[in-house]
């Protein structure tokens, strides 16, 4: 296996991991993973939308890190806190 191809694995088991953690502890509306040719981030996505609107709560940002993510700028929408995190 190639460098190339274990850094993906290795990227999309990463996102999968966080994506399943905050399922399991957050209160969320939706939790998606992307695939780097889908994203427009180039990279496997982790793609949020929280019940929480003020902010992101701190065991979402522990998760994110505990992950190795990278938090993408991202606007509250509808009332809810949207997050886009990038390995």
């Amino acid at each position: 296996m190639s460098k190339t191809v274990r850094c993906t694995v290795e990227n999309r088991q990463r996102v999968r991991r966080a994506a399943q953690a905050l399922r399991e502890t957050t209160p969320t509306v939706l939790v998606e993973t992307t695939p780097p040719v889908r994203s427009e981030y180039d990279a496997w996505t982790l793609d949020a939308v929280l019940r929480e609107t003020d902010g992101i709560p701190p065991e979402v940002l522990r998760e994110l890190a505990l992950a190795g993510l990278t938090l993408q700028p991202t606007p509250s929408q509808a009332g809810h806190q949207h997050l886009i995190a990038t390995a």
